[in-house]
């Protein structure tokens, strides 16, 4: 078994839904931009010293820094002293970086910045050439993106719970609105893997989670956390 670890922050995708971590599980090799979500995950081979990339739409004035992808391999048994030894971590190959355009962009042009010289991607086959410098940019033809609907697009006096996740599960919503409950209210599956749910609740502030295989998680669509009482996270959200 391997676990995927994150090296850095993430200026890009949703990092907490299960497609984008599924598709890092599967990463054994770099290879050509991918499009997830409403984003696109880049890849180079972690040889390389540094990699950054560097946008059309915004001019090449900012360079976005690719991070190191470590997998944790399986524990060894603890020892008959019982001292489990400290995890090891070993280098995945990867570099990657993910990455969120802005949503009037369908062509996303760029380059990459390689142990400090400007290129092409090399894992990228298709380019454009700039009329105006004969440079070769590489470019991701971005499809129609489709917004994810959250809790906060749910009809007047009410919140609508939506969550994504593998087709025939049980996905429950707990909050201060069922005393956190994880049994009272499940969504249901309107598409495979997609799950949603409209309470009706008086206007006011809730905070809420998910339960999906026994583990609890905030609304990835809902970038508002707070902290319980606890010390737990939790997704808050204010109907008006």
């Amino acid at each position: 078994m391997f676990l995927v670890f994150i090296i850095g922050n993430m200026d890009a995708l949703d990092t907490d839904s299960y497609e984008f971590n599924d598709r890092l599980l599967g990463i054994t090799a770099a290879g050509k931009p991918e499009i997830i979500e409403d984003g696109v995950l880049f890849t180079a081979p972690s040889s390389y010293r540094s990699v950054g990339i560097a946008f059309a739409h915004e001019d090449f004035a900012r360079v976005y820094f690719f991070r190191k992808l470590l997998t944790l391999a399986e524990q060894e048994p603890p020892p008959a002293n019982g001292k489990q030894p400290p995890p090891q971590y070993g280098d995945s190959g990867v570099l990657f970086l993910a990455y969120t355009p802005p949503e009037n962009i369908r062509t996303l042009e760029y380059r990459l910045i390689v142990n400090g010289l400007w290129t092409a991607d090399p894992l990228n086959p298709l380019r454009r050439e700039d009329a105006k410098s004969g440079i070769y940019h590489s470019v991701v033809i971005l499809p129609e993106i489709k917004r994810t609907p959250t809790v906060f697009d749910g009809p007047e006096g009410s919140l609508s719970f939506h969550f994504t996740a593998s087709p025939g599960e049980t996905i429950t919503v707990a909050g201060d609105f069922n005393g956190w409950d994880p049994f009272m209210h499940s969504l249901i599956e309107t598409a495979p893997g997609r799950y949603s749910l409209t309470l009706p609740l008086p206007a006011g502030t809730y905070h809420y989670i998910f339960w999906r295989r026994g583990m609890r998680l905030t609304d990835p669509n809902n970038r508002n956390t707070v902290y319980d009482k606890f010390g737990n996270p939790v997704s808050e959200v204010v109907l008006r």
